[in-house]
């Protein structure tokens, strides 16, 4: 079993994953804008999400001589350690329910903002609760600022978002088209989008024609709604993605001493496996009942549909993949560095927010106060990332 044992080992590892972290919503949020159904994209990437688990067990967790103390990972396969299992099992539940709520909350708050206020949650939450079960192996005089940090960059991103907002609504009035109170057009202004009047084809992004085609493309129809669902959605999540840290912390350490005297702890990479698979069943269940009983006013789907449905296949299957090799990475590094400091991948806004701007046309055409405060937010997040990074320990 690969073990990484060094702090420069530990930071890489939590590089590659904040990277991966923050393309694999890009690549979803992608998908979306383009009209293919959540509940297909999201069936595709639980398929790769696991293969990523297995990938990951079948090569690192098989790399040298197993021991008894450190066994590896089908060796610890028959081993009595069902505690374990489960604190591991539930860390892939809450995990599964919060990446299946970001899809739809991407839709209605944004990618960067959304990206945000979870990642804020799960610092502010997941790594104090990691901090004691690694028994402060972390520093906290570091740690903590670099959670104050987050709190500040969420602060900020919650200003870019409400100034974004309103030079929206700016030019939507300016095209002739009347926002009302919550940010929605009129209902006769609608139905004059489902007919395709008075957008061009090729709208210019950050421009209110854009606006417009992307609401008559997309997938998820947000014109109309109440920011209260998104902003809910996204609470949410950030709840559920706080917990799945410190749960696998629990499967592979055993803090609690829940294992039977001589049961040696989850190796990383069979709590990876178990949680991954937990992960996969949830996200089966509930998107296929999502095909036949669609939320937020999706249309209905079939699973023959499902299967059919070719477009924009391929990068949900590799938004998968990226999600599920940076869980393992993180993983990895938490296991040598304490998960408290491997929780710097929730800085994953920082390459969310890039992606964007990059691919969608984000904060385009926007106020000098939005792009000054858009600044801020990016600059704390790279200050929280490297201060998180300097508070590494070393588990003994």
């Amino acid at each position: 079993m690969y073990v990484v044992e060094s702090k420069g080992g530990a930071i890489a590892c939590m590089l590659l994953a904040l990277f991966f972290l923050g393309t694999w919503p890009a690549i979803m949020t992608l998908l979306e804008r383009r009209g293919r159904l959540p509940q297909h994209t999201y069936l595709d990437y639980t398929m790769t999400n696991l293969l990523a688990a297995v990938i990951i067990a079948l090569t690192f967790g098989e790399i040298g001589s197993s021991t008894p103390e450190k066994p590896n990972f089908i060796a610890q396969l028959s081993q009595d350690n069902w505690p374990s299992i489960l604190f591991a099992m539930a860390g892939g539940v809450v995990l599964s329910l919060g990446n299946l709520s970001t899809q739809y909350a991407w839709a209605f708050v944004g990618l960067s903002v959304t990206e945000v206020i979870t990642a804020s949650i799960t610092v502010v939450i997941g790594t104090t609760l990691n901090y004691f079960l690694d028994d402060k192996i972390n520093r906290a005089q570091i740690l903590f600022p670099g959670v104050g940090c987050f709190l500040i960059a969420v602060c900020l991103g919650s200003a870019v978002h409400s100034s974004n907002a309103a030079d929206n609504k700016a030019k939507l009035k300016g095209a002739g088209y009347s926002p009302t109170s919550n940010g929605a057009i009129t209902n006769e202004e609608l139905r004059n989008l489902e007919k395709g009047s008075g957008i061009i084809e090729e709208a210019k992004a950050g421009t209110a024609e854009f606006l417009l085609e992307l609401e008559k493309r997309r997938a998820i129809k947000v014109f109309g709604k109440s920011t209260i669902i998104g902003l809910s959605i996204t609470f949410f999540a950030g709840v559920c993605f706080s917990l799945f840290s410190p749960a696998f912390n629990l499967a592979t350490n055993d803090q609690w001493h829940t294992l039977k005297e001589g049961v040696p702890h989850l190796v990383v990479y069979t709590a990876f496996f178990y949680f991954s698979v937990s992960c996969f069943v949830i996200a089966l269940i509930l998107n296929i009942t999502f095909l036949y009983l669609p939320v937020l006013d999706l249309p209905r789907s079939s699973f023959k549909a499902y299967i059919n449905d070719w477009n924009g296949r391929g990068w949900a299957l590799l938004a998968g993949l990226l999600c599920g090799f940076g869980n393992g990475l993180q993983f990895m590094g938490g296991q040598a560095a304490g998960y408290a400091a491997a929780d710097a991948v929730q800085a994953l806004p920082l390459v969310s927010t890039f992606w964007g701007v990059l691919l969608f046309g984000e904060y385009q055409k926007s106020s000098r106060r939005t792009y000054v405060l858009l600044f801020g937010m990016l600059f704390m997040f790279i200050v929280a990332v490297g201060v998180l990074m300097a508070s590494s320990g070393h588990r003994k």
